[in-house]
């Protein structure tokens, strides 16, 4: 069975190209003009993904966003947004987004952003391997001497994660985390002292390197970072300069 797309895109031209472009690529496509057209659609047919354009008349793809996770789907959701700011994609990741694409883009690039968020949340078959036969062959994130881990939880800097449960502590705060979040950190915590390289992280995350003009990866550091600090409190992910991320408590 094709995997399903719900787009949700007010210009008319964008979304006539981007219906026909999703289609080619062997996804069965829903598209609508608007959000309050976009929620009874999610609610009558649930799709795979959804495709939202941030900017819509009435309600937009963020209070769609937020309606969604308020009730407690989990479907992953890629925006689209003409918004450039950091704090405009900051605010598009804390209504619940998985993740995002700028206007104008490249259809490749939606292509490559949707089979990475429908792979992270494809279930897992017996023999435990998902994804293309690339993502297969990919060598595993090595736990450091610096992180401890069992089947089910992981830790490392004084940061707890519940593998299955997806819930993470610092200390003994709990931290709200977005899909996209929880796997970013959890590929940190599980190489813990270890420097990851931008490629890296790109291709473990999204399963696509961006390139270096992206401020994708930079983004989310950056918010997860605003969730994990605390006053006092050593900062837990450092950044070496033209190289990567590395977590570790200081």
């Amino acid at each position: 069975m094709p995997q399903t797309v719900l787009l949700a895109e007010d210009d008319r031209a964008i979304r006539h190209a981007l219906e026909r472009a999703l289609t080619l690529e062997g996804y069965q496509v829903t598209a609508v003009a608007d959000g309050v057209e976009a929620l009874a659609q999610a609610h009558r047919t649930p799709p795979d993904v959804l495709l939202l354009d941030v900017m819509m008349p009435g309600i937009d793809g963020l209070q769609v966003c937020r309606v969604l996770r308020a009730e407690g789907d989990r479907t992953p959701i890629l925006m689209l947004t003409a918004l450039v700011e950091t704090a405009d994609r900051i605010a598009g990741l804390d209504a619940g987004a998985d993740d995002y694409v700028v206007k104008p883009f490249d259809v490749e690039e939606v292509f490559a952003r949707l089979r990475a968020l429908l792979r992270r949340t494809s279930p897992v078959p017996a023999n435990g391997v998902t994804g293309t036969a690339a993502d297969a062959l990919r060598e595993e994130p090595q736990p450091s001497a610096f992180s401890s881990s069992s089947d089910k939880q992981i830790s490392a800097a004084g940061l707890r994660m519940d593998l299955q449960a997806r819930r993470v502590w610092r200390g003994t705060r709990e931290l709200e985390l977005t899909r996209t979040e929880f796997e970013l950190l959890e590929l940190l915590v599980r190489n813990a002292g270890i420097v990851l390289d931008h490629s890296t992280i790109y291709d473990r995350i999204w399963g696509y390197d961006f390139g270096p003009g992206s401020k994708n990866l930079a983004v989310y550091v950056g918010y997860l970072r605003r969730k994990l600090d605390e006053p006092g409190a050593p900062q837990l992910i450092h950044t070496v300069r033209g190289v990567g991320y590395v977590l570790r408590e200081d």
